[in-house]
């Protein structure tokens, strides 16, 4: 059983929920807009992971990993307003740098702008390489049956189209240098 005093406190104030917008809303957004959804449809993706901490706030076990609840949240919710069929539109934002390059602004400087690269090639593939990419980035925990099902293609054409794709992306990148 967890001991509850040993935890952190879940935000019950004003104060604290803003602090706590602060300190992880960004990274939600980030994770909204990797789904390629417009700035309303990522908009109503981090509401909907913000109620539904609400809605299950007495049920947090462990609040020193709310972050991480709310970012795979967010993720949840993003991937079902993509499966609603609502609209989609290319987003060219890099990932957030790493939390590791924090510390160093040159190295974070530097992280982004390979990101913003690397971004730059998938952009430049052609579908469903373009989209099966970014779908095994946004959405790893999605699965092979899902990407398959949202792509229109046989689930066994996915690890071998994965592999070509992945190989097209490395010459981009190569070529780029």
């Amino acid at each position: 059983m967890i001991d509850k005093e040993t935890l952190p406190r879940l935000p019950v104030d004003q104060a604290e929920w803003n602090a706590l917008e602060a300190e992880f809303g960004p990274r939600m957004w980030a994770v909204a807009r990797a789904f390629g959804l417009s700035a309303a449809d990522a908009a109503d993706a981090v509401q909907a992971a913000w109620l539904r901490l609400v809605e299950s706030i007495d049920r947090i076990r462990d609040p020193a990993r709310i972050g991480a609840w709310l970012v795979t949240t967010t993720r949840h919710e993003a991937l079902l307003l993509c499966r609603k069929g609502r609209a989609v539109t290319p987003t060219h934002s890099p990932p957030e740098p790493g939390e590791a390059d924090a510390g160093d602004p040159a190295l974070a400087v530097l992280s982004a702008d390979e990101a913003r690269r690397l971004w730059r090639a998938v952009d430049a593939l052609d579908e469903p390489c373009r989209t099966l990419l970014r779908l095994l980035v946004t959405a790893p925990e999605s699965g092979y049956a899902r990407i398959a099902a949202r792509l229109g293609l046989p689930i066994g054409s996915v690890g071998p189209m994965r592999g070509r794709c992945l190989g097209r992306l490395r010459k981009l990148v190569e070529a780029e240098r």
